[in-house]
């Protein structure tokens, strides 16, 4: 048994760690709340936030823009020691113990478990589809769940064309990223992204966000973890478009990054733009972008094709990780 001291001791047990995790995400969905680490993510980020960002509009808020980075960097120190420490425990039991190989891969799947969602991110779009089917503005009211666009004006097709993007997106943030810096740093590395996409999506987006006393400005507050987010989630994004873009026959590499630079994210259009080309609808924001606007309106059957898809990319990232940890072992 490896002494767990480095990762590259870790790559065997990590290949069987990602399949747990995958197995324990597909029969038993998500911890409960209360021993979810990314929940307590957002409570630290949620606690802290109203205390960093200003009540009001503000210029160039230098002030505001290095304490949220400072308190993004203790966090992120946080995650990291308790990460590790855990990743070293289970190393430590195991080799204590005189416990099999097999043992370590098990634990270290239940501790990655709780850092991606597959079966979460694919319920939560698969229950829009049927509030469609009830009427459009149970359909609104579920994509609210999903979303933090305004949902209130959306058409059918709208909210529709919402969900399959945001489970372009998701499956980016919530299983592919989480399994490729896994595959690099172990439990630390999927832990710290978590931390970093969930920080982004809390504090990221510029201008006012809340009402009232609970308003806060983040245009300035918000940069440091909108651009650790664009960095750590650089790859992943392209990695996640180029495998839906493999099912969509005859979509060239250009065409996908064409389509991805319509949006304002640095990333989240890749995998919008290949799900938008692989299933040949258009996909869009209103008033913001529009994704392969040739194509045709998203009917509930490109939902459940969608779904389909998005589960193959999940076997194929599975794949490569599994690859890639055991190919370092016999190098």
């Amino acid at each position: 048994m490896p002494d767990g001291s480095g990762w590259l001791g870790w790559c065997a047990p990590g290949a069987l760690a990602v399949l747990v995790a995958l197995a324990v995400d597909h029969w038993a969905g998500e911890p409960p709340m209360r021993w979810h680490p990314v929940v307590w993510m957002g409570k630290a980020l949620g606690w802290f936030g109203p205390r960093i960002a200003p009540k009001a509009e503000t210029g160039r808020d230098l002030k505001s823009f290095w304490l949220a980075a400072l308190v993004w960097w203790a966090l992120t120190a946080i995650v990291l020691i308790v990460s590790f420490a855990l990743q070293n425990a289970v190393a430590q039991a195991v080799q204590h113990l005189q416990l099999p190989m097999w043992s370590a891969g098990l634990l270290l799947g239940l501790l990655l478990k709780p850092l991606l969602a597959w079966r979460m991110l694919r319920g939560e779009v698969q229950a829009v589809e049927a509030a469609l089917g009830q009427s459009l503005a149970a359909g609104r009211a579920r994509l609210a769940w999903l979303v933090s666009r305004d949902v209130a004006q959306l058409t059918e097709t709208q909210v529709r064309e919402s969900a399959i993007e945001s489970l372009a997106e998701n499956l980016s943030d919530s299983v592919v990223a989480p399994l490729f810096w896994f595959a690099v740093a172990g439990l630390p590395g999927a832990a710290l992204y978590r931390l970093a996409n969930t920080a982004d999506a809390m504090w990221g987006y510029p201008g006012v966000r809340g009402s009232g006393d609970a308003a806060r400005y983040w245009q300035w507050a918000g940069k440091w973890a909108a651009r650790a987010d664009d960095v750590l989630s650089w790859l992943p994004a392209r990695i996640t478009a180029l495998l839906l873009a493999l099912w969509a026959a005859g979509l060239s590499v250009r065409t996908l990054a064409r389509e991805a630079q319509q949006t304002p994210s640095p990333n989240s259009g890749w995998p919008m733009a290949a799900m938008a080309l692989a299933l040949g609808v258009r996909l869009g924001k209103p008033g913001i972008y529009q994704l392969h606007a040739a194509g045709r309106a998203a009917t509930a059957t490109d939902t459940v094709l969608a779904c389909d898809l998005a589960s193959k990319v999940v076997v194929a990232i599975a794949a490569l990780s599994l690859v890639a940890m055991i190919s370092i072992v016999f190098l």
